[in-house]
């Protein structure tokens, strides 16, 4: 199994399956209601990000990149195949925070570093609830909270908690961070997405009906996405994997989502390929 992180740019939304009033919401896990970008998303992007005739040459064989990788197409009387590359959820690591006393905070959870943990073969010790790197006495303002300092504890072994922020230098300057309790970390979350204010023009330039608000995952948020190698590449795993991988090194942005031409939805990818033994 390999993991791809992405480091958000610009606010990303993918659509939801409700509309709750005037409210426009982004898909959410259904067991957790967190935001994430489903993996057919992620998918659709990356496949039509290659022209169906372009070819690439592995271990001296010519092979098309798009039809290998993600399934033949359709022609009369074939039958669709699946493809030599599978592709997960689009998680949520670690999600910015406004904060009145240390400018911004990135929070995350147990249950978050967990699941993280399992897919990536990392071997980091998973934190107490309230542990934070923020060294000092005060108290630690967030967005609509106060966590009171006697109440927090300190990530001593922070120097290997840095491994659950991949390309620490490059995501921005990670350095004030905050693991909270499941329950606390999903409210948090919840007040810290963007709602973007929309309004529906008729042809006279005019509001056709109300406002809606449009949530969007904040920019400098840490997702990742699992991906590995179906059955179908039977024998083929190493072709598959180097082009995947080829894949995904065209470009280290990559525009996922809804509103392209607003400057929406751009991530930075950062490729790390963990092996059974957990060695990047």
């Amino acid at each position: 199994m390999y993991v791809v992180h992405l480091i958000l740019l610009s606010p990303l939304h993918t659509g939801g399956t409700t509309q709750e009033g005037n409210l426009l919401g982004i898909a959410r896990e259904s067991h957790t209601n967190l935001p994430y970008i489903p993996s057919s998303t992620i998918r659709g992007r990356l496949r039509s990000s290659v022209p169906g005739n372009e070819k690439i040459e592995i271990n001296g064989k010519e092979k098309s990149k798009r039809f290998y990788l993600f399934g033949n197409e359709i022609a009369d009387g074939e039958q669709l195949e699946q493809g030599a590359v599978w592709i997960g959820d689009g998680s949520i690591l670690w999600i910015p925070v406004p904060s009145l006393s240390h400018g911004v905070v990135w929070v995350t959870s147990p249950m978050l570093l967990r699941r993280w943990v399992r897919l990536s073969g990392s071997k980091l010790t998973i934190p107490a609830e309230n542990s934070t790197n923020i060294a000092g006495t005060g108290n630690v303002y967030l967005k609509d909270a106060i966590l009171k300092r006697e109440n927090l504890s300190i990530w001593n072994d922070w120097e290997q908690g840095e491994k659950a922020v991949p390309g620490l230098n490059e995501s921005g300057g990670i350095n004030h961070v905050l693991v909270l309790a499941d329950k606390h970390c999903a409210t948090i979350v919840q007040m810290s997405l963007w709602r973007q204010v929309k309004v529906k023009l008729d042809e006279h330039k005019t509001v056709d009906g109300g406002f809606r608000y449009e949530e969007a995952i904040p920019p400098d948020a840490l997702m990742y996405f699992p991906w590995g190698i179906t059955a179908q590449a039977n024998g083929t795993s190493t072709e598959a994997r180097q082009g995947f991988e080829q894949l995904l090194q065209r470009s280290e942005v990559l525009q996922i989502g809804g509103q392209e031409s607003l400057g929406r939805g751009f991530v930075q990818l950062m490729i790390e390929s963990v092996t059974q033994e957990g060695q990047s």
